[in-house]
Protein backbone atom coordinates (compact mmCIF):
# COMPACT_ATOMS: atom_id res chain seq x y z
CA UNK A 1 0.00 0.00 0.00
CA UNK A 2 1.17 3.53 -0.69
CA UNK A 3 1.45 6.12 2.05
CA UNK A 4 -1.57 7.96 0.60
CA UNK A 5 -3.67 4.78 0.51
CA UNK A 6 -2.87 4.17 4.18
CA UNK A 7 -3.70 7.80 5.02
CA UNK A 8 -7.06 7.46 3.24
CA UNK A 9 -7.77 4.31 5.25
CA UNK A 10 -6.99 6.16 8.51
CA UNK A 11 -9.25 9.06 7.49
CA UNK A 12 -12.11 6.60 6.83
CA UNK A 13 -11.65 4.94 10.23
CA UNK A 14 -11.74 8.27 12.06
CA UNK A 15 -14.75 9.42 10.00
CA UNK A 16 -16.80 6.71 11.72
CA UNK A 17 -16.62 8.76 14.94
CA UNK A 18 -18.12 12.23 15.34
CA UNK A 19 -17.22 12.65 18.98
CA UNK A 20 -13.61 13.42 19.84
CA UNK A 21 -13.78 11.30 22.99
CA UNK A 22 -14.44 8.31 20.70
CA UNK A 23 -11.55 9.35 18.46
CA UNK A 24 -9.25 9.58 21.48
CA UNK A 25 -10.38 6.08 22.45
CA UNK A 26 -9.53 4.88 18.93
CA UNK A 27 -6.05 6.40 19.33
CA UNK A 28 -5.60 4.75 22.73
CA UNK A 29 -6.70 1.40 21.28
CA UNK A 30 -4.20 1.79 18.43
CA UNK A 31 -1.45 2.49 20.92
CA UNK A 32 -2.45 -0.47 23.09
CA UNK A 33 -2.27 -2.84 20.13
CA UNK A 34 1.27 -1.66 19.32
CA UNK A 35 3.92 -4.26 20.24
CA UNK A 36 6.17 -3.08 23.09
CA UNK A 37 9.55 -1.70 22.13
CA UNK A 38 12.47 -3.96 22.99
CA UNK A 39 14.19 -2.69 26.14
CA UNK A 40 17.53 -2.43 24.29
CA UNK A 41 16.05 0.45 22.24
CA UNK A 42 14.80 2.38 25.27
CA UNK A 43 17.94 4.43 25.56
CA UNK A 44 18.65 8.13 25.75
CA UNK A 45 19.69 8.50 22.09
CA UNK A 46 16.30 7.13 20.94
CA UNK A 47 14.26 9.61 22.99
CA UNK A 48 12.60 12.29 20.89
CA UNK A 49 13.34 15.87 21.92
CA UNK A 50 10.31 18.12 22.05
CA UNK A 51 7.87 15.59 23.47
CA UNK A 52 6.44 16.22 26.90
CA UNK A 53 6.07 12.49 27.54
CA UNK A 54 8.84 10.05 26.80
CA UNK A 55 8.84 8.69 23.25
CA UNK A 56 11.47 6.29 21.97
CA UNK A 57 11.92 5.83 18.23
CA UNK A 58 14.13 3.19 16.63
CA UNK A 59 14.66 3.09 12.86
CA UNK A 60 16.41 0.51 10.75
CA UNK A 61 16.89 0.19 7.00
CA UNK A 62 15.86 -3.29 5.90
CA UNK A 63 15.86 -4.25 2.21
CA UNK A 64 15.67 -0.59 1.19
CA UNK A 65 12.69 0.15 3.47
CA UNK A 66 12.71 2.12 6.71
CA UNK A 67 11.37 0.02 9.56
CA UNK A 68 10.29 2.04 12.59
CA UNK A 69 9.61 0.82 16.11
CA UNK A 70 8.44 3.15 18.84
CA UNK A 71 6.83 3.42 22.22
CA UNK A 72 5.63 6.09 24.61
CA UNK A 73 4.81 6.13 28.30
CA UNK A 74 1.60 8.15 27.69
CA UNK A 75 -1.58 6.52 26.33
CA UNK A 76 -2.67 9.10 23.76
CA UNK A 77 0.89 9.77 22.64
CA UNK A 78 1.41 6.02 22.21
CA UNK A 79 -1.65 6.09 19.93
CA UNK A 80 -0.24 8.99 17.91
CA UNK A 81 3.03 7.07 17.56
CA UNK A 82 1.12 3.97 16.42
CA UNK A 83 -0.71 6.07 13.83
CA UNK A 84 2.54 7.55 12.46
CA UNK A 85 4.14 4.10 12.32
CA UNK A 86 1.14 2.73 10.47
CA UNK A 87 1.41 5.43 7.81
CA UNK A 88 5.19 5.67 7.40
CA UNK A 89 6.54 2.25 8.36
CA UNK A 90 8.18 0.02 5.76
CA UNK A 91 8.43 2.57 2.96
CA UNK A 92 11.52 3.78 1.14
CA UNK A 93 13.40 6.77 2.52
CA UNK A 94 12.35 8.79 -0.55
CA UNK A 95 8.65 7.94 -0.11
CA UNK A 96 8.84 9.09 3.52
CA UNK A 97 10.63 12.31 2.58
CA UNK A 98 8.10 13.04 -0.20
CA UNK A 99 5.03 12.21 1.92
CA UNK A 100 2.43 14.92 2.37
CA UNK A 101 0.83 13.80 5.63
CA UNK A 102 -2.61 15.27 5.01
CA UNK A 103 -4.36 12.77 7.30
CA UNK A 104 -3.30 14.76 10.39
CA UNK A 105 -5.43 17.75 9.31
CA UNK A 106 -8.25 15.70 7.78
CA UNK A 107 -8.96 13.72 10.96
CA UNK A 108 -8.71 16.92 13.01
CA UNK A 109 -5.83 15.60 15.08
CA UNK A 110 -3.74 18.74 15.22
CA UNK A 111 -6.62 20.97 16.29
CA UNK A 112 -7.66 18.54 19.06
CA UNK A 113 -4.23 18.15 20.62
CA UNK A 114 -2.87 20.32 23.38
CA UNK A 115 -0.02 22.61 22.26
CA UNK A 116 2.55 20.36 23.96
CA UNK A 117 1.17 17.21 22.28
CA UNK A 118 1.02 19.03 18.95
CA UNK A 119 4.69 19.99 19.36
CA UNK A 120 5.43 16.37 20.21
CA UNK A 121 3.66 15.19 17.06
CA UNK A 122 5.79 17.55 14.97
CA UNK A 123 8.94 16.39 16.78
CA UNK A 124 8.08 12.73 16.03
CA UNK A 125 7.46 13.50 12.35
CA UNK A 126 10.68 15.50 12.12
CA UNK A 127 12.68 12.64 13.66
CA UNK A 128 11.13 10.08 11.31
CA UNK A 129 11.97 12.25 8.30
CA UNK A 130 15.51 12.80 9.65
CA UNK A 131 16.00 9.01 9.81
CA UNK A 132 14.68 8.71 6.24
CA UNK A 133 17.08 11.45 5.09
CA UNK A 134 20.03 9.79 6.85
CA UNK A 135 19.20 6.41 5.28
CA UNK A 136 18.75 8.01 1.86
CA UNK A 137 22.06 9.83 2.16
CA UNK A 138 24.21 7.18 3.85
CA UNK A 139 22.28 3.92 3.87
CA UNK A 140 21.61 3.04 0.27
Amino acid sequence: MTINEIQDEVIEEFADFDDWMDRYQLLIDMGSSQPPLDEKYKKEQNLIDGCQSRVWLQADLEDGLVHFQAESDALIVKGIVALLLRVLNDHTPQEILDADLYFIERIGLREHLSPTRSNGLLAMLKQMKMYALAFKTFGE
